[in-house]
């Protein structure tokens, strides 16, 4: 701790810095998909990139001291080695806990726990005067409750007191085929009324055919039945093994089918692959996709190389890469209209609990969060090619047309992706009121708001790219197949964590082998 303290104190005098100037500057986080490096000067940012480190587990409070720019991986690991884990994990390894708590992550257990940020005891920020803070649901409850999904703006978050439940050796994952949207609800509420359930999830691959998958922690293998893996190059990626469970399931639909994951490999079974959105890369540079590519290409096919090379090529911009979550009761019409205006399959169910257990937990973005009688969100992700969308614009039409939809149903859009919303109308969405009451409360009107954070500014864009024959060239050439591809590959699976884990012996497959239990 004298350590984390240090390093919190130079923190909070560079915070310190900013605010006697009224500067807005950028948190820089190290090797993280957050921070470009070309918008980062020792003249605007905020440096964490040292809060890298589990603190403490604590197996009698069950609580683990985690600073904020630790990876899902990490934290199982600390955490599994005194036999527990925590209630939500998110499925990428690389996700950070403080990118879950200031981005309200969720997975599939969070039909019982809830997003990751409820399953804090407590966070330490350092507020926008440079003041170091806590808070929890008892302590500054609005800051607690405000700062989850604020994306940084209320302050920096420099350390998390996790919850922690008891792990077993496996998942024991059932699989059910529903026909229909409503079958495939009716399902799910059906698991999660089961006291056993501990993970909820489904793919659909068609709007007749989803697979719903249910999970409970065991130690039990039963006898002459081996486990499932998914995380060595040699296995198949997870969203494929489901498909060929589909496939079973359509010509024998009272057949059980249950598979026994290893926890880590539950945990991040989406991870190789990118859920499925790694099949586009195989498409994009015309090389065939069987069990003998995706084994040679595997290094590049984990997901922090592939959030990097997606994102640094600018190919996100003509796909539709959006979570959305809308009321149970909403789910067979947005099924529906999904099916109709874009056929983008597979897409990702899961259930979300975001009511707030605490008395006093209406405020932020999310106040209504914290009223009684929240509903139950089903979360759809939707990630894939637009067709007909030729143009930037048509994307962004395309994107407005599903942003429209889900405020209609009265659902919500997580902010980790693009949001393409008109200022007035974004504020329509999100509870303006109570964050600026928490912006003026802590002293943060210098800095960017979340809309400043997630907003597109096509027009912007577009000007850019016409300011100089350079940028008009530039912008050109990247428009020319397959150079988009190239420089997003060549950027982050070359010039990123593959040449650095190279360089120290142990690429991220050896790192991961290195790390897994028998």
């Amino acid at each position: 701790m004298e350590s984390h303290d240090a390093a919190v104190r130079l923190i909070a005098e560079r915070v310190r810095h900013f605010s006697s100037q009224q500067k807005p500057f950028r948190i820089y986080h190290g090797s993280t998909n957050s921070t470009r490096t070309s918008q980062r000067r020792p003249d605007n940012t905020v440096d964490t990139s040292a809060l890298t480190r589990v603190l403490s587990v604590d197996a009698a409070s069950r609580t683990a001291l985690v600073e904020p720019n630790v990876p899902m991986d990490a934290l199982v690991e600390a955490t599994l080695a005194h036999g527990l884990v925590p209630p939500v994990v998110m499925e990428f390894p690389g996700i950070t806990a403080g990118g879950g708590f200031s981005g309200m992550a969720g997975e599939s257990s969070s039909f019982r726990h809830g997003a990751f940020d409820a399953t804090m005891r407590s966070v330490e920020m350092v507020l926008p005067t440079g003041e170091v803070a806590r808070a929890s649901r008892t302590e500054r409850p609005e800051l607690f409750w405000g700062a989850a999904s604020a994306f940084g703006t209320l302050g920096v978050v420099t350390l998390l007191e996790i919850e922690l439940r008891e792990a077993r050796r496996y998942v024991a994952l059932s699989y059910a085929l529903t026909r229909s949207s409503r079958d495939t609800l009716a399902a799910m509420e059906e698991a999660e009324a089961a006291a056993e359930t501990d993970y909820i999830d489904g793919i659909v691959f068609a709007k007749d055919a989803t697979v719903v998958c249910v999970g409970r922690l065991t130690d039990d293998l039963p006898e002459g039945k081996s486990p499932r893996r998914f995380s060595r190059r040699t296995d198949p990626w997870f969203y494929l093994r489901v498909r060929n469970v589909l496939r079973q399931l359509q010509q024998k639909p009272t057949e059980a089918v249950v598979d026994y994951i290893p926890l880590r490999d539950y945990l991040f079974r989406y991870d190789r692959g990118g859920f499925w959105v790694g099949r586009y890369a195989f498409r994009y540079f015309l090389t065939p996709f069987n069990r003998v590519t995706r084994c040679a290409l595997d290094r590049f096919m984990h997901a922090r190389v592939m959030y990097r090379a997606v994102h640094r090529s600018g190919l996100a911009d003509t796909h539709m890469v959006q979570d959305v979550g809308v009321p149970y009761a909403a789910v067979p019409d947005f099924s529906a209209w999904l099916d109709a205006q874009f056929g983008i399959y597979p897409l990702w169910l899961c259930p979300l609990r975001v009511q707030r257990d605490a008395p006093d937990a209406q405020h932020g973005l999310h106040s209504e969060f914290g009223r009684p009688g929240a509903p139950k969100l089903m979360n759809f992700g939707v990630w894939g090619e637009l067709r007909g969308a030729r143009t930037r614009r048509e994307v962004v039409g395309r994107n407005r047309e599903l942003e429209r939809k889900v405020q209609a149903l009265g659902g919500k859009k997580w902010l980790y992706a693009h949001a393409y919303y008109p200022e007035d109308e974004f504020w329509a969405h999100y509870d303006r009121e109570s964050y600026d009451k928490l912006r003026e409360r802590y002293g943060a009107g210098y800095l960017p708001s979340v809309y400043d954070k997630v907003k597109v500014d096509v027009e912007a864009e577009e000007a850019a790219a016409r300011a100089t024959w350079r940028s008009r060239a530039r912008h050109g050439v990247k428009e020319i197949w397959p150079v988009r591809g190239v420089v997003g590959f060549c950027k982050a699976a070359v010039g990123g964590d593959y040449l650095l884990q190279k360089s120290r012996g142990k690429t991220e497959e050896d790192a991961a082998s290195a790390s897994r239990t028998p």
